[in-house]
């Protein structure tokens, strides 16, 4: 028996390879893929001999829909709801839960049996949910938990989306289903898959639609999707349907020509369309370093409320604003922030000078930008290309960001004007590290379904207390450590140390005879630190100097 599991997210694969061993009599595969994605690789997967798909809610539905084998629908348990709820709970934005019913209601009443701070909102259809997450959005809610087609819509307008997963109780179920589903069905016809293989040998890129307009059947050997809509396939359709004899079309997509020919086929008991397509290999112009979209899914903004107020008034009026800052300080998190909350649905055109060349900026496209974001602009050769892009940026009236590793260079800072803003180290905003924390967490337990929900204060204490020379990108690595090794669902104190001391601070140091001055001062700093168990406040009274030095010690 094979069975193919479409998780609709990355994290449930490693819950998908923990039940495999349960089941050594069965051929089990598994992929990712959400919605019309999921239905893509259903298709393919039933094309490859599949006796049935698991998979869960809207993609579950849709594949349904597209297929001609099993689909069993992986139902959310109790367990699942309660786990996903509480952890949500904890990241105190105002959050609303958004999905159909069968979510929704079983939500309600684990929100009420567990007194939790959130709301919840039921829809219909799927063509509910982004109207609905706007105006949620617009009454200040920042956070929406619901399942995937509502996850997807929440990014898209700049929010946090939590995703309720699936755990083994709900995906061995559905594998127990699958598996009782397939002993009473047999569909495969060995005559028809012999003729099918002698058609494939001669057709490399066939697909069949039945009389209904549904696509029954798909070979595709050149083109990894389908390279054709929805749309294009129902205008042959109906051309096919007023000649029921031959058509010729072609049709252009991302640079590439797609020849199709179709033709009518009258079945015994149905009628047919059949569509051979063939492309051409024109090649596309390589873009690299560019990316182009509306909104993204921010980490969140820990930084002073009159820095971002300032920031926000110069994007207003269309200045040229210059982040500085160690790496790690939330530089490109604040322009995302800022183009979300400002841009009113504007594209934010993000250029990498690290992989784009200058040559090609006056072949960028600037309709419907709003923001455009220019990183690494130290890597530049020619400033005079990139001040003629930003000039046209400046009169297109767009906001622009720069980023860099060192000060802008003259040869742009004499021909434009450009507001430098500081944005400060970690070490300055201990403040913050609570929140950033509690938001780490929620992110490695969607994408790596680890366990921690939460985090004990003498644990937090000794996060504050820690140096962080990479700022951000050291908290969230740390914190992804510490999510991974944490086997409760709240972190100790044991852990962090123990994730700590691993990560390069050593248990005992011998120091050569031959040290310098500045390696044996590192020396006695790193004994010191392990001894006051990581708290830079009493490693610094010890060693008779300011918590800033001794930062400032560490960080070289």
């Amino acid at each position: 028996m094979k069975v193919h599991i479409i998780a609709p997210y990355e994290s449930m694969l490693p819950v998908v390879r923990a039940c495999l061993p349960l089941y050594p009599d069965l051929e089990i595969g598994y992929s990712v893929g959400d919605l019309e994605k999921g239905v893509e690789l259903a298709k393919l997967e039933e094309k490859n001999g599949a006796d049935a798909i698991i998979s869960r809610g809207g993609t579950a539905k849709l594949i349904k829909e597209a297929v001609h084998i099993p689909v069993i629908d992986m139902h959310l348990s109790g367990y699942d709801m309660i786990r996903s709820l509480t952890l949500a709970s904890e990241l105190k934005d105002k959050t609303a839960i958004v999905g159909f019913s069968n979510i929704t209601s079983g939500a309600q009443s684990i929100i009420d049996l567990l007194d939790l701070p959130l709301q919840v909102y039921t829809v219909r259809e799927s063509g509910e949910v982004a109207p609905l997450i706007l105006a949620l959005k617009n009454e200040g809610y920042r956070q929406i938990v619901g399942d995937v087609i509502t996850i997807n819509a929440t990014i898209s307008y700049g929010m946090k989306g939590f995703l309720i997963q699936s755990g083994r109780e709900s995906i061995i179920r559905a594998i127990n289903d699958a598996k009782q589903m397939i002993s009473y069905l047999h569909y495969k016809n060995d005559i028809n898959k012999m003729l099918e293989r002698l058609l494939v040998k001669k057709v490399q890129n066939l697909v069949i639609f039945n009389g209904e307009h549904q696509a029954v059947y798909e070979h595709l050997t050149d083109f990894d999707t389908n390279p054709l809509n929805d749309g294009q396939y129902q205008s042959m359709n109906a051309e096919l349907d007023a000649a029921k004899q031959h058509l010729h079309a072609n049709f252009s997509l991302d640079g590439k020509s797609i020849d199709v020919e179709g033709f009518w086929h009258d079945g015994l008991e149905a009628s047919y369309r059949m569509y051979v397509l063939a492309a051409s290999s024109v090649k596309r112009l390589d873009l690299k370093g560019v990316e182009c979209k509306a909104a993204s899914f921010p980490e969140p903004i820990a930084m002073d409320a009159a820095l971002i107020n300032n920031v926000a008034s110069l994007y207003k009026n269309h200045e040229i604003i210059h982040l500085k800052g160690n790496r790690g300080t939330g530089k490109e998190f604040l322009v995302h922030y800022i183009h979300n909350e400002l841009a009113n649905n504007g594209m934010l055109l993000t250029v990498d000078f690290t992989e784009f060349n200058e040559s090609a900026l006056n072949g960028l496209p600037l309709d419907d930008i709003r923001t455009v974001f220019l990183k690494n602009i130290d890597r530049v050769k020619e400033y005079e290309r990139l001040n003629d892009f930003i000039c046209t940026c400046c009169k297109s009236g767009l906001s622009i960001f720069i980023t860099s590793n060192d000060q802008v260079s003259e040869a742009i800072a004499a021909h434009q004007e450009i507001n430098a803003i500081h944005l400060p180290d970690l070490s300055r905003r201990t403040e913050d590290i609570e929140k950033l924390t509690k938001f780490f967490l929620s992110h490695y337990h969607q994408t790596y379904g680890t366990t921690a929900m939460n985090i004990k204060s003498e644990a937090l204490a000794l996060l504050k207390d820690y140096s962080y020379p990479n700022n951000m990108d050291d908290l969230k690595r740390f914190i992804k450590q510490i999510a991974l090794n944490e086997k409760e669902y709240v972190i100790q104190k044991e852990t962090i140390e123990k994730v700590l001391e691993d990560d390069g601070l050593p248990t005992d140091i011998i120091v050569s005879p031959k040290a310098t001055l500045k390696e044996m001062e590192k020396y006695i700093i790193q004994r010191t630190l392990k001894e006051e168990e990581y708290n830079q406040t009493k490693t610094a009274e010890r060693l008779g100097i300011n918590r800033a030095t001794l930062w400032r010690k560490l960080k070289e």
